[in-house]
């Protein structure tokens, strides 16, 4: 996985040439002024850290209580990678069921602009009007290196839909903006600067699972055996699949 490295004067490093950087620039005249990049896990919501391990008014003979913070496939989609967040309040007023959206800011960068509806012709969110937040940093990731951008993952924003996108962040070094759905329900929606926009999934274009071979068919006796004891393993104790299955972070 990539790493980002930063100096005590907030400006990005020169790493060891063995170790890959991906690297978040702005113009010189917003940093320390937008909101920056940072890694997932230091992103996590208000109601998930709020959110008790174990729901203690559910915990009985028959029910172990656990809530979704004990779910470490959950916890890990959250945390791996990097947030973009939105770097200046925007105020979101949609009008006539949906069908219009006007957009304001008091920041002096451009924050949202519009697409033609005609571009997503046929898309399950239609009418609602296809738009665009403006990104103001640049990713850069060594060559080779892709980056998938998606909706920050199990923290689905009221507000807005973000699509997704792959970009080959090694070659194309401007900032990549991101196209959303407005909400449906007229009113207006603030989106404050900071919320968290995007999350970053580098990854090497060359690695194998991109192009291993696939193979569909019924699972063999040792197939069987193994998923077997895989789930009768994970039913003897809270906690099995993070100490006996989960690779170490």
């Amino acid at each position: 996985m990539l790493k980002l490295l930063r100096s005590a004067a907030s400006g990005l490093r020169t790493p060891l040439a063995e170790q890959p950087v991906i690297r978040f620039l702005c113009e010189a005249d917003n940093l320390g002024v937008i909101a920056e990049p940072v890694s997932a896990g230091k992103a996590l919501p208000g109601w998930f850290k709020a959110l008790p391990a174990v729901e203690r008014e559910a915990l009985s003979a028959t029910n172990n209580g656990l809530t979704i913070k004990r779910c470490m496939p959950f916890l890990d989609a959250m945390t791996t990678g990097w947030i973009i967040p939105l770097a200046a309040t925007v105020r979101m007023e949609v009008s006539e069921g949906g069908h219009k959206v006007d957009c304001g800011w008091d920041f002096d960068l451009t924050m949202v602009s519009n697409h033609s509806p005609g571009q997503v012709a046929g898309h399950p969110r239609a009418p609602s009007p296809p738009m665009k937040f403006h990104n103001h940093w640049t990713v850069v990731t060594p060559p080779g290196w892709s980056c998938l951008f998606v909706a920050p993952l199990n923290r689905p924003h009221p507000a807005f839909d973000v699509l997704a996108g792959i970009v080959d962040t090694d070659a194309y070094r401007a900032p990549a903006h991101f196209p959303l759905f407005p909400p449906s329900a007229d009113g207006i929606h603030p989106v404050e600067a900071g919320t968290p926009l995007i999350q970053i999934f580098p990854f090497r274009r060359d690695a194998s699972a991109l192009t291993m071979e696939t193979w569909i068919g019924a699972e063999s006796v040792e197939n069987a055996a193994d998923r077997e004891r895989i789930h009768r393993s994970t039913t003897t104790r809270d906690g099995w699949y993070r100490t006996d299955a989960r690779a170490p972070r």
